[in-house]
């Protein structure tokens, strides 16, 4: 049997100023989606995505992340305890972001940036799918250092107490879900995108694979009440979450795969039109 280690939840502080380990493991996120992105633009110049895109792409996602994450989690699984405690809905540093809010929220953000550089939406989307699944893994390790989001009670060998809780082992589901949503998914993701897809398709294998994935670690995660309390047939909010995202997937991949094929505007293709030169006399 395991224990938590109990790590303090503030990495560092200088004077007033307290810099959390939740809020590190998003920046380190942050980065690896620069990183991996630029690595993508270098291998993939055929993407039409230049490194300014990607900046703009990562200050657009941010945006949807954190107002989409720190939403969706009030909405969906703390919402009477917020209408209680409402000066505590920007307390982001504490913890407390739901995937599926982010996930809705870095969507609708990537429509603002397609329609800036005049791009399919779906054609930004499938670029920036394969960026994101390390920077949820880095936010699974930011729950299980700030010892949230445990796991169900369990005798395996591994079971894991968390003081704050009780004095029963359980799964260490934020481990599980950072092996998972971040390192699985990454390789599922990044290998699929290698080869060239149709316009959707690794959008929409992103989507399966985290639903697939999010609905298998709920098995071993302690369930969260939810909106209203919703929990029916036997499924956690998280799964009845996940279950849109793998039916749009699955959508997704099937139109892709039988729409007609037209050649599609990318960054490189936009030509400038210049002045015809005036005829000779």
């Amino acid at each position: 049997m395991l224990v938590h280690p109990q790590i303090d939840p503030v990495a560092l502080s200088v004077g007033p100023l307290s810099v959390h380990w939740y809020g590190l493991m998003y920046l380190i996120g942050f980065v690896l989606f620069i990183l991996l992105g630029r690595y993508r633009i270098k291998r993939n110049p055929q993407s039409g995505f230049t490194n300014d895109m990607l900046d703009d792409a990562l200050f657009y996602g941010m945006l949807g992340v954190i107002l989409g994450g720190r939403l969706g989690h009030v909405l969906f699984y703390q919402f009477g305890y917020y209408v209680e405690n409402p000066h505590l809905i920007l307390a982001i540093w504490e913890g407390g972001m739901s995937f599926h809010g982010g996930f809705l929220g870095v969507f609708c953000s990537m429509l603002l940036l397609a329609r800036k550089y005049k791009l399919h939406w779906l054609a930004v989307t499938d670029f920036i799918v394969p960026l994101v699944p390390l920077g949820l893994g880095a936010g699974r390790i930011g729950n299980f250092i700030n010892a949230e989001l445990w796991g169900r009670p369990t005798d395996v060998s591994w079971g894991m107490v968390f003081p704050y809780v009780d004095e029963l082992p359980r799964h260490p589901s934020q481990l599980y879900q950072f092996a998972l949503e971040g390192v699985v998914l990454f390789l599922l993701v990044w290998v699929y995108s290698a080869k060239p897809r149709a316009m959707g398709a690794v959008t929409g294998m992103f989507m399966i694979g985290y639903g697939v994935l999010r609905s298998f670690a709920e098995f071993f995660r302690e369930p969260e009440d939810g909106f209203m309390g919703i929990a029916t047939l036997g499924m956690t909010m998280g799964q009845w979450l996940s279950l849109p995202m793998i039916l749009a997937g699955i959508t997704a991949i099937v139109w892709a795969n039988n729409r007609p094929v037209k050649q599609e505007k990318s960054a490189k293709q936009v030509k400038i039109k210049r002045p015809k030169s005036p005829k000779k006399q």
